[in-house]
């Protein structure tokens, strides 16, 4: 089996843990393969991939989409380390409003699956990092953009700005601008 699966506290999170396979030329590992994926759990169809290059300190998020056109993700850091978060926003759920974190870099290759009903973002703990991830359910629709507060008190992520160095997440305009989880509808 090419993976390991390990169920995160809050239920619908994946953290996924590739086989990798090592010698002094280098690595292989898959990525992604669909039948394991199901035997997880993950029966999703990808339909867009996206690529993103952030220098250190860079926050991003927390974004998703409203109905009908929400998202799941695969996340996966190829180059550096970021502090990769989801966000509970399933209203019925009984870790609305709770957060999950893990490192993800290109050292330890793991991937986090983030299933539709979640807020995503992360922070760039290296220099400069790049992540891929491959999106289920919906494209993009900027109709459906939405997101909430990084720094949402009610949700109360423990972002890792002191011990790596940063004073100050760089954020985006719109970012800076995003509502409070109590203000927002899914």
């Amino acid at each position: 089996m090419p993976f390991k699966f390990k169920r995160c506290e809050i239920d619908g999170l994946i953290l996924v843990i590739p086989k990798v396979f090592e010698d002094d030329r280098g690595f292989f590992m898959e990525t992604y393969k669909s039948s394991e994926f199901v035997k997880a759990g993950i029966d999703e169809d990808f339909v867009q991939d996206n690529h993103s290059k952030s220098i250190k300190g860079v926050l991003r998020g927390l974004h998703f989409q409203k109905s009908p056109c929400e998202q799941g993700k695969l996340v996966r850091c190829i180059k550096g380390t970021i502090f990769d978060v989801a966000v509970d926003i399933r209203e019925s759920s009984p870790t609305f409003g709770k957060w999950y974190a893990a490192i993800l870099s290109a050292e330890n290759k793991k991937m986090l699956w983030i299933p539709k009903g979640f807020a995503h973002g992360f922070l760039t703990l290296s220099d400069t990092a790049e992540i891929i991830y491959k999106v289920s359910g919906a494209e993009y629709s900027p109709d459906h953009d939405a997101g909430i507060r990084w720094n949402d008190s009610t949700v109360g992520i423990n972002w890792p700005f002191k011990e790596y160095g940063i004073n100050k997440p760089i954020l985006s305009a719109k970012d800076e601008k995003l509502p409070f989880l109590k203000e927002i509808e899914v």
